[in-house]
């Protein structure tokens, strides 16, 4: 029997709590499977914390709270969401009354019914302003699908449906949480990666969080996700490239050098070619240097850790029968199984 979990992290959103328990409670009623839903306080200065009090003690049995201590951010809040959640199946979405939770049953059964292992929210017909939030939402997505190589029309979109089992193999840091399809890609086929399309409404209530200060975020954060997703196992290999293109250049230009000093007698000590072919070498030996310490510290990481290079999905025959991290179900607390 599948369970759900419906994480959603607030900050600053006192005036949506509770239309939004509302509005999952009702959209939950068509829910064949037990649910909870996770409200994350990410340190909220309003009274954001008294709604959800409200909300809990409204609802005990569905409703449970995740206060932190100050605001760490989304993508903190995401996880400790994600932490507390006990459904085999969780669902993510933002608390601005903007996502649709009537949208929420419909997606966990195509993620069941098809096998998938994510699905994404594509809000096709965004309600939000075109210069400060869609146009930038566009390029963003677009650049991200080409630097990932994993193809969504909409990143930025927080209702996703994920299976329980393999989220838990990701960690997310940082403002991590726009690049979840990626990560999840890491641990999972691409194409067990699918969109669907999502009702959007406008903000009613409160302020948005975001601004174009956000797209030197997404800059940084695409730069350190594409180290990881690709040279995590084998960092060595991303230092080394650098550094032998730097080496065999500096070593090539002092080739030249060498010979227009031995071979056609010309004067080299005041050609700036020849500091920067030193130069050239002394990076290049450091990036090898690098990378060789970056080997040693992901081996050390995969050795002396749990972490391994490969995940299983799931084993077949021999002793215990079949089964594995994606036939595992976990039931929430006092779910009661349906016939």
């Amino acid at each position: 029997m599948h369970s759900l979990s419906l994480v959603v992290p607030l900050h600053d959103e006192e005036d949506n709590v509770l239309p939004l328990t509302t509005q999952v409670q009702a959209a939950m009623a068509a829910s064949p499977w037990p649910w909870q839903l996770i409200l994350v306080d990410d340190g909220s200065r309003d009274r954001t914390l008294d709604r959800i009090r409200e909300a809990v003690a409204s609802s005990p049995r569905h409703v449970r709270a995740v206060i932190l201590r100050r605001n760490f951010g989304q993508t903190a809040a995401m996880q400790a969401g994600i932490d507390a959640a006990r459904g085999s199946v969780i669902a993510t979405m933002d608390g601005d009354l903007q996502n649709n939770p009537h949208d929420i049953v419909r997606m966990v059964r195509r993620l069941l019914d098809e096998d998938l292992d994510l699905l994404v929210g594509w809000r096709r017909e965004r309600k939000d302003g075109f210069w400060l939030r869609r146009l930038p939402s566009m390029l963003a997505n677009r650049l991200i699908a080409t630097v990932t190589g994993v193809r969504l029309h909409d990143y930025g979109c927080s209702l996703k449906v994920y299976r329980s089992a393999v989220l838990r193999q990701v960690r997310l840091y940082g403002e991590m949480h726009r690049f979840i399809p990626t990560w999840m890609a890491t641990v999972t086929a691409p194409e067990r990666i699918c969109e669907e399309e999502v009702r959007h409404f406008p903000r009613l209530h409160g302020r948005s969080k975001y601004g174009l200060s956000r797209t030197f975020k997404v800059l940084l954060d695409l730069l350190s996700m594409y180290f990881f997703v690709r040279f995590r196992a084998s960092p060595g290999h991303f230092f080394g490239r650098i550094g032998l293109a730097c080496g065999f250049a500096g070593m090539a230009a002092l080739g030249w050098l060498a010979w227009l000093k031995l071979g056609e007698g010309e004067a080299i000590a005041s050609r700036p070619l020849l500091l920067l072919a030193v130069l050239l070498v002394v990076i290049g030996v450091q990036f090898v240097c690098t990378g060789i310490v970056t080997e040693m510290l992901a081996r050390t990481y995969f050795e002396a850790g749990a972490a391994r290079t490969y995940l299983v999905r799931e084993t077949l025959g021999g002793p215990g029968g079949s089964g594995g991290a994606g036939s595992a179900d976990q039931r929430l607390p006092g779910s009661v199984e349906r016939r």
